[in-house]
């Protein structure tokens, strides 16, 4: 088993847990911890460090740094769908359905979004209730909202 190293982000929303190995990330998650310095990090972790920080100061909308996914088949094509959503828009569970091919699978994909351990690079806040609600984010709604408005604002200032 490949060693997994953890650094920690102090974002406007609190500490993100950043946890990976030598060759990538696979999991960005809020946790009730204080900055905690690691010793030893390889470079993937230092650069999703990096690539956090520019995407909460505006001067990043697409991750580039190397990922992977924990979970089911079905998980994993509804967290890759999660990356088609482009920055400060939002889709709705049922475009996630039927992006994946599960048209009738909204709780489903519901389920999997809610599962999704690679917080804000695979952008599950993104996704919305059909009837333009907030609905369900593992990091509370409000972190959701705030991450929501963040975007449309950083967007408007590029404009």
């Amino acid at each position: 088993m490949e060693k997994k190293y953890k650094l920690y982000y102090k974002s406007p929303l609190g500490t993100l847990e950043i946890v990976g190995t030598a060759q990538a990330i696979f999991s960005i998650v809020f946790v009730e911890k204080e900055n905690i310095v690691e010793d030893e990090v390889p470079p993937v972790l230092s650069e999703c460090y990096n690539q956090l920080d520019e995407y909460f100061k505006g001067e990043r909308q697409e991750f580039t740094v190397p990922y992977y996914f924990e979970g089911t088949d079905f998980q994993k094509r509804v967290w890759g769908a999660l990356t088609d959503v482009p920055y400060a828009q939002t889709v709705s569970y049922k475009d996630i359905a039927v992006a994946t091919g599960y048209d009738k699978a909204v709780r489903a994909v519901g389920s999997a979004n809610g599962k999704n351990k690679l917080s804000i690079i695979v952008p599950c806040h993104r996704i919305i209730g059909s009837n333009g609600t907030l609905t369900g984010y593992a990091g509370g709604l409000w972190r959701k909202e705030w991450l929501l408005q963040h975007e449309q604002t950083m967007k408007k200032d590029k404009s």
